[in-house]
């Protein structure tokens, strides 16, 4: 192997998907896989365990369309704390075998706070290392508030209070690991009453309402804090995001119109040129 000046600073291509919970990065993500060799790493803290898959958004395997994905359900332990450290050393780990693969990694989530220090932290040389480009994908918040509402109604549709009952634990920490994840502090009280015979149906329904509730306020509550910390990582820390705005996407989903054109046009098609001119300019 050649140690000449360009192969010691050659930098490798990386993309990044930014955006609050909700805004549609996985599909992005997979839209983009599709037209470049890609493979794809999650950079979701909670979704790097393995279960909950309702509860944590995973998106199923049915739906990868055959693209390599990463750090997605890789920890057994449900109470392993998933530091910031065993994260970078992680992503590290796997962009070495992707780039060793010959594709472009696409890193997709919302755990902010980490890619922070991956990107920045000097020790990791992050930048020194690779070429970032950064798409954000963004919606108005009172559009996305509403679409994240309907969303847990569809999680809850979808099984999500059996999946976190078959993961009760009484007085279980839910301060780390995945018990973090919004649904299960929320439901835990709930299902401490939920078989207790001094209590009527009424009052258990009455708290299990009340626990759906809290989980939108707070799912809600997530994305604002998530898009304060992007606007900051974007004016402030000058990652020279692309943002995208798909507001009008999101708007065609609440009144349930067909959206599939506009996502194409307003998402889609704009962030494959900007991967393309992004590639190009770094190859040449």
């Amino acid at each position: 192997m050649s140690f000449g000046f360009s192969a010691i600073t050659e930098k490798k291509n990386v993309l990044f998907i930014m955006g609050a919970t909700g805004t549609g990065k996985t599909k992005l993500s997979i839209n983009i896989g599709i037209q470049f060799p890609s493979e794809i790493i999650n950079s979701d803290k909670i979704q790097v365990y393995k279960g909950l898959d309702i509860v944590t958004n995973k998106i199923p395997e049915s739906e990868q369309c055959s693209i390599p994905h990463h750090m997605l359900g890789i920890i057994d332990d449900p109470d392993y704390d998933f530091t910031v450290n065993d994260f970078c050393k992680k992503m590290l780990e796997t962009l070495d075998v992707i780039i060793e693969n010959g594709r472009l990694p696409i890193i997709v989530g919302g755990s902010n706070s980490y890619l922070q220090v991956l990107v920045d932290d000097p020790i990791y040389e992050f930048r020194l290392k690779y070429n970032c480009c950064f798409i954000w994908v963004d919606v108005a918040l009172s559009i996305l508030f509403s679409y994240l509402d309907m969303r847990v109604d569809e999680m809850v549709k979808a099984g999500l209070i059996d999946e976190i009952r078959d993961f009760f634990v009484p007085e279980a920490n839910c301060t780390m690991g995945i018990r973090r994840a919004i649904g299960v502090p929320e439901l835990q009280r709930y299902f401490e009453i939920e078989n207790a015979e001094d209590i009527d149906d009424g009052h258990k329904e009455k708290i299990l309402k009340e626990a759906i509730t809290e989980m939108k306020e707070n799912t809600c509550k997530l994305a604002e804090n998530q898009l304060l910390k992007i606007v900051m990582m974007d004016n402030t820390l000058g990652w020279n995001m692309h943002k995208i705005d798909s507001t009008k996407v999101f708007e065609a989903v609440l009144k349930g119109e067909d959206y599939q054109h506009l996502h194409q046009e307003i998402v889609i098609e704009p962030s494959i040129e900007i991967v393309k001119r992004f590639l190009e300019e770094k190859t040449h």
